[in-house]
């Protein structure tokens, strides 16, 4: 990473080639459609009848799904083309979109939760990250990849901000235009659908210059494991690690939160939009700070001493009087909570071979989609209990404290090329 004074450089953005340009532009595309279902999600299958059981159980397996997805399509991807499985993954976006939009019918939603992709939460699902990150770690300077890094976080985190406001908003439009009930929130599902067909025009766009060239000599003569050889070791005790963080995460992912301050307090789409376009925007711009932090603490550092205040902030929601105050206290969480994601992705791709890059990114973001998809099951189940509806917040907090204690436990000492000058791998 750049080591001059002030927030991740414009540079690091004007150095990025015209394929760095277009993943930047997808990310873009494809947060906004992630952002605008988050909000609606949760309420429109409460509106075609769904039980809290049922909702938790869709939550899970379109986790699940996209679990699947993405391990079978990133382990892939550095040997059968990169652009090719990014095709691939937004087809199953336009199925995904098309049929939750088209039928209220749970078997078929169950069937499209767990094949096609579909973020419940906000974030990103499917294989899309795990490739674009080695895609731009292959078109940038290792001194520049948390900088980019961090752009590309806040450029996803604006996305998802505006689409969550889109999100809410389209419910109000759509019913102002005749719509009730499921069918107001229809359109933001149809949308989502036509992002993805624009998200696979764009990934034809893109040039051979994003694939990877033959590993390095001592790689190919290694036998490989899920796309990984010599990284082995340190990816899997990393994807333990995001598995656990990701748990604790999916008490609180943004279509849960947005479904307990709707049950709580009372609020409805449109305020639940505005909420979720000031958390995402504030998420995004702690991103670039957590680029210059990382140049002073070091990556490992900056993630767990951000993330762990974040999560004592989290415990304290519930205990706020009022819809007011919780807002406030979520907001000030979001405007650090996501400092950890830029440096987490840099550390990930400095500590494996440039092969072995999209495999690592995606077993790691397999590890957290897996952490993630047996909370939401749960999470709504407590929620829909008066007496528990607060617990998935405390449990949330409590397990991603043990997470940052742990992995600074285990890793502080192990510092990556962009911090010690070593190679070690990347």
């Amino acid at each position: 990473m750049s080591m001059r004074a002030g927030v991740p450089q414009v540079e690091a953005l004007r150095e990025l080639p015209r394929d760095g340009w277009l993943l930047f532009s997808t990310r873009f595309l494809r947060l906004f459609g992630y952002g605008l279902i988050s909000v609606v999600l949760v309420l429109y299958l409460d509106d075609i009848g769904l039980s809290d059981t049922k909702i938790g159980a869709l939550l899970t397996l379109t986790l699940l799904g996209d679990t699947a997805v993405s391990l079978w399509i990133t382990t892939r991807a550095d040997r059968r083309g990169r652009r090719k499985m990014l095709f691939v993954g937004a087809l199953l976006m336009v199925i995904g979109g098309a049929v939750f939009s088209l039928t209220e019918s749970f078997p078929v939603l169950l069937i499209a939760a767990t094949v096609a992709v579909i973020s419940p939460s906000g974030g990103e699902v499917g294989p899309f990250l795990s490739i674009e990150q080695a895609s731009l770690s292959h078109l940038t300077p290792s001194d520049r990849r948390t900088d980019v890094f961090a752009w590309y976080n806040l450029t996803g985190s604006v996305a998802t901000a505006f689409g969550a406001l889109v999100g809410g908003l389209s419910v109000d439009v759509a019913r102002n235009w005749g719509l009730s009930n499921a069918g107001s929130y229809r359109p933001a599902l149809l949308t989502y659908a036509v992002i993805g067909g624009l998200l696979g025009v764009i990934f034809c766009l893109l040039s051979r210059s994003i694939e990877i060239n033959d590993g390095p000599a001592p790689a190919r003569n290694e036998g490989t494991l899920l796309g990984l050889h010599r990284s082995r070791a340190i990816v899997f005790k990393l994807s333990s690690l995001f598995a656990l963080d990701a748990f604790g995460g999916g008490f609180v992912m943004q279509s849960i939160l947005a479904y307990w301050l709707h049950v709580r307090f009372g609020m409805e789409a449109a305020a639940l939009g505005a909420v979720f376009l000031g958390a995402n925007l504030l998420a995004g711009v702690s991103a670039l700070a957590a680029g210059w932090l990382a140049q002073r603490i070091g990556l490992v550092n900056t993630m767990v001493f951000t993330h762990l205040p974040s999560n004592v902030l989290l415990i304290l929601v519930p205990l706020m009087p009022s819809a007011e105050w919780a807002v406030a206290l979520l907001l000030i969480r979001f405007s650090i909570s996501q400092m950890d994601v830029p440096t987490r992705q840099a550390y990930t791709m400095a500590v494996v071979w440039p092969d072995e890059r999209s495999a690592a990114s995606g077993i790691t973001g397999v590890a957290r989609s897996l952490g993630a998809a047996i909370s939401p099951a749960i999470a709504t189940r407590l929620i829909a209990v008066p007496s528990l509806m607060s617990l998935p917040l405390f449990i949330a907090g409590g397990l991603k404290i043990i997470y940052d204690l742990v992995l600074w436990r285990e890793f502080a000492s192990h510092v990556p090329e962009e911090e010690s000058g070593k190679n070690e791998g990347g």
